[in-house]
């Protein structure tokens, strides 16, 4: 039997592709792939392209350039979610952690489902307007 595909990383489009892949660097503790940094000099980038890898050099998460992008409008169904990923935390001490630092970094939030089921969540929305998920539960 051959090999499947697997997932190289997800790709995210984004008016702001250096300031939604800072939002999800310094979220997830990602570092850019090797020619991705931002100029040493400080000065303003035209980056359409940008990919953020683990510690293992592991590709996570890309963001692409786009000239227009229309955010979710979720939970209403105007303009759908269409992707969000989940984000799994050990405990709700965590969770609230990991809600506090999203919304430092821009997030905003959607929901608040800390009180449902067995996986307490909050949906959240990164800067560019995608929702994400900070749960409760086994990665």
């Amino acid at each position: 039997m051959g090999t499947y595909p697997r997932r190289m990383h997800t790709a995210l489009d984004t008016t702001d592709p250096r300031g939604l892949a800072e939002f999800y660097r310094v979220l997830l503790g990602l570092r850019y792939r090797d020619g991705d940094e931002p100029p040493a000099d400080g000065t303003t980038d035209d980056a359409d392209w940008l990919v953020l890898v683990d510690d293992d050099g592991q590709r996570q998460l890309a963001v692409q350039g786009v000239d227009e992008l229309k955010p979710s409008t979720w939970p209403s169904a105007e303009v759908p979610m269409q992707l969000h990923i989940d984000y799994a935390v050990p405990s709700l001490d965590e969770l609230n952690r990991h809600r506090r630092r999203a919304e430092e970094l821009g997030a905003q939030l959607l929901l608040d489902r800390t009180g449902e089921g067995l996986e307490p969540s909050y949906v959240m929305a990164d800067p560019a307007g995608h929702p994400f998920c900070l749960l409760v539960g086994t990665p």
